[in-house]
């Protein structure tokens, strides 16, 4: 045994070691062997009663890419890098005070205070989520005296906000539509792709914004929904469209209505501003009603991140109105059956503030006051931004689009280009889309960014 010797196996140079190196039954590596790299993979194997220690310096990771960064958050990582006094972050959809910091709700507060009075445990939820909020999160959309709801034709699933809800339905349309394409606006938020792409369920896109107008290419999205295969799911932005701030009419929400039922297409919407658009819950939630009301199946994904400012505590749901009682229960029961190797259950804490909020006719109605005061603040702001924007540019560009869009973004229309201006040049953070959050604009601000935007428009191709 003196002289035997023990061969390494290794993806590098072959290496030896004699057996006076192994005590005790361990193999003391010493400087048997040198390697440029040290980050070895070591693995034991047993021969007889003496074990080998086989070195690997190629990790099983190596073949795993870089990801890129995320287009927006992306943009908050390069904000805060930025040390100029005047820099402004309008990239992400988050409500800002005229301080431009980040506001939590009264009404928040208190709720949060009453839950910890009650001294409510922790323990784990039902898998569907809390029924105190399941119950009032349907109410709140389709409205309580709705018929879906009297006669429990809704399937209503806690889910992890919009994002969460989201993936839960794209999972229930990949196992029992399979093939069934989903249609999405063109631009829509970033994070649509990324959902359906990682549930497996192929996605088309459908005309939606018109640059020449700065608007809606209603024309454009009728054809393509009339041209999309029949039984496909259309995704629909219930109000304040994600990028653009551009709605359809009441009128136009009608014609889109025929054109699904004329193509036997289901209804998907996704509602993650109601309340905080227009500042009426019951306006912003017109579409998805009207829907309804033509007994047609809806979906439809809910998130309570802007309008009660629950960000952090990633709370919505996922409903799905059916035909039946019978059909909503099995619907109910497979969201349960996708949700519980995903996440097993939901968080309760967001679940709980929302339930009270809604629950209690004082705070609800404190609630409403709040979002009417944070969706007028955007429509101040906005009206601010016009304003500076049409005194200032002496062109006679027509920037009345402004004003058209709803909600918590605007639409600039700049391009990629421009868009790089505006970050470099004049220190404002936004998506390469054109896309800006007036949540994150203060009034003092507006007369800086419209010589931002004037500027990046008229000098940068």
């Amino acid at each position: 045994m003196a002289s035997s010797v023990l061969s390494l196996a290794s993806a590098g140079p072959s290496a030896s070691l004699s057996s006076n190196g192994i005590e005790k039954g361990k193999l003391n590596l010493g400087n048997c062997f040198k390697k440029e790299k040290t980050n070895l993979f070591l693995k034991t194997k047993s021969v007889g009663r003496i074990s080998m220690v086989v070195a690997s310096d190629v990790s099983r990771f190596e073949g795993i890419t870089m990801a890129p960064p995320d287009p927006i958050l992306g943009v908050s990582e390069a904000f805060k890098a930025d040390n100029h006094e005047l820099k402004l972050n309008l990239g992400v959809g988050a409500y800002r005070t005229e301080e431009l910091q980040p506001y939590v709700l009264d009404v928040v507060k208190k709720a949060d205070k009453l839950l910890l009075e009650k001294g409510e445990n922790r323990e784990y939820l039902p898998i569907e989520g809390l029924a105190a909020f399941n119950k009032v999160t349907a109410e709140l959309l389709f409205g309580a005296d709705n018929p879906v709801i009297k006669q429990q034709r809704v399937a209503t699933v806690q889910g992890l906000s919009g994002t969460g809800s989201l993936r839960l339905a794209a999972a229930l349309i990949e196992r029992y539509f399979p093939g069934a394409k989903v249609l999405i606006s063109s631009p829509t938020w970033g994070n649509h792709k990324n959902i359906f792409n990682d549930a497996r369920v192929p996605w088309s896109e459908y005309r939606y914004y018109d640059p020449k107008t700065v608007g809606l290419d209603f024309e454009g999205m009728i054809a393509d929904i009339k041209e999309a295969p029949e039984g496909s799911f259309i995704l629909l932005h219930g109000c304040a469209h994600n990028p653009t701030g551009i709605d359809p009419t009441p009128e136009q929400w009608e014609t889109i209505a025929d054109v699904i039922q004329e193509k036997n297409h289901i209804p998907f919407f996704d509602i993650a501003y109601q309340g905080f658009a227009s500042g009426s819950l019951d306006t912003d939630a017109a579409s998805v009603r009207m829907f309804v009301a033509r007994g047609m199946e809806v979906i439809a994904a809910q998130s309570y991140s802007k309008n009660l400012g629950l960000y952090a505590e990633r709370i919505g749901a996922i409903n799905v109105v059916c035909s039946s009682s019978d059909d909503a229960a099995r619907v109910k029961s497979q969201l349960k059956r996708i949700a519980r190797p995903m996440y097993s259950n939901p968080p309760v804490h967001g679940a709980r503030i929302v339930a009270s909020v809604v629950g209690d006719a004082a705070l609800f109605k404190e609630w409403n006051a709040e979002m009417e005061m944070m969706a007028g603040r955007i429509m101040n702001v906005r009206q601010k931004l016009f304003d500076s924007l049409s005194s200032k540019d002496k062109s006679g560009k027509d920037w009345s689009f402004v004003l058209r869009q709803i909600g918590m973004f605007s639409f600039t229309g700049l391009n990629k280009a421009q868009c790089d201006n505006m970050t470099n040049k004049w220190h404002v953070y936004m998506t390469k889309d054109g896309r800006i959050s007036l949540a994150g604009l203060s009034l003092a601000k507006c007369e800086y960014l419209a010589d931002a935007i004037i500027d990046s428009y008229h000098n940068v191709s």
